[in-house]
């Protein structure tokens, strides 16, 4: 079967190629270059001995999309990635996401619904739920309105399927409610690789631990919880990236209840910065370099995940320790270094 992967280049779309790579389906690309580059198809074909088919394309370029889809009316699944991702930059740049990440969506919809097999996977976000009243947050929790820009993005591009699932009934979707993706692959051969300065905290650690930063920003420590820092759930991009698999061969074996369906995808476990920046340090042997800085907008105090739901209906539960994801990470950055 062919999977089209919007963003398969990014972080969490490259460890998902190599994850469907390795159940034997045959995996098309589209990438931008936006933020990601053409060496991960090295790194990829490297762990699973197979080169994906790739297409630089901006899905913002309607036309192109649709040409695009005129030759490609045999994929029987997609998962989209292909989006900004940055609360901080959303802040700064509201129009940048509200096009890159409603507008691509809407024109890969409009071709999605005409094909013979029509199943999406949806890459969402638990900013969905802006400051949960409970913890850990499950999928019935309500929907606040978005904090950033970014977040009102996931909350209005899961609105988008929803409604275009009950407008065409053989559309099925599944959106993916992540949590806080860290790691890399083992090898070394796939990892973050963020264009410019890191927005996402690992990276920013790694790079800090590895000298290419002067130091690391803690934004905050004075949020009510125990260390004062921001508290997250960390899951590894492997577990992230085998939870999409599993994912969408429930949409195309006709399981789902409804067609359209939503899952966190978390550990169940929120860890606070400082307990990241400890852990790091423990797993590598490295001293870090940070400073305590200002709050930044758009950051809720803590959101980790009540992961039952994935548990039991998918089948699927994250194996991977915070540990083993630093250890990953910084095996991963090492490797850049030495390249």
């Amino acid at each position: 079967m062919k999977i089209l992967v919007t963003g398969g280049l990014g972080f969490i779309g490259s460890h998902t190629v190599v994850a469907l790579q390795k159940k034997d389906y045959e995996v098309i690309i589209i990438d931008n270059l936006s933020n990601s580059s053409l060496k991960v198809i090295e790194g990829i074909t490297n762990i699973t001995s197979a080169t994906p088919d790739f297409h630089k394309l901006d899905l913002r370029d309607k036309l192109d999309v649709n040409e695009f889809f005129k030759s490609h009316q045999d994929i029987s699944g997609v998962i989209h990635f292909a989006a900004s991702k940055a609360v901080g930059e959303s802040v700064e740049n509201p129009l940048l996401y509200y096009e890159n990440n409603l507008a691509a969506l809407t024109y890969l919809l409009q071709n999605i619904i005409k094909l013979p097999q029509q199943n999406i996977i949806f890459s969402s976000s638990c900013t969905v739920y802006g400051e949960a009243e409970q913890l850990p947050i499950s999928e019935d929790a309500s929907i606040k309105p978005a904090i950033s820009p970014y977040g009102n993005t996931k909350q209005i591009g899961e609105e988008i399927i929803l409604d275009t699932c009950k407008a065409f009934s053989k559309l099925k979707a599944i959106s993916l409610r992540y949590f806080n993706p860290i790691g890399a692959h083992p090898s070394a051969e796939i990892g973050e690789l963020p264009l410019g300065t890191p927005q996402n905290l690992v990276p920013y650690i790694t790079q800090t631990a590895i000298g290419r930063r002067d130091h690391l920003s803690v934004f905050g420590d004075d949020y009510p919880t125990t260390d004062g820092t921001c508290i997250r759930d960390y899951i590894h991009v492997m577990d992230l990236a085998e939870a999409h698999v599993v994912a969408l061969e429930r949409l195309m074996s006709s399981k789902t209840d409804t067609n359209f369906e939503v899952f966190n995808l978390g550990t169940g476990i929120g860890s606070s910065v400082l307990e990241v920046v400890n852990a790091f340090e423990s797993a590598s042997g490295e001293k870090l370099n940070y400073s305590i800085v200002d709050r930044r907008a758009g950051d809720v105090v803590a959101a980790y995940a009540n992961t039952e739901k994935a548990n039991k209906i998918l089948g699927w539960k994250s194996k991977r320790s915070l540990e083993q994801a630093l250890k990953d990470a910084w095996t991963w950055e090492k490797s850049l270094t030495e390249k």
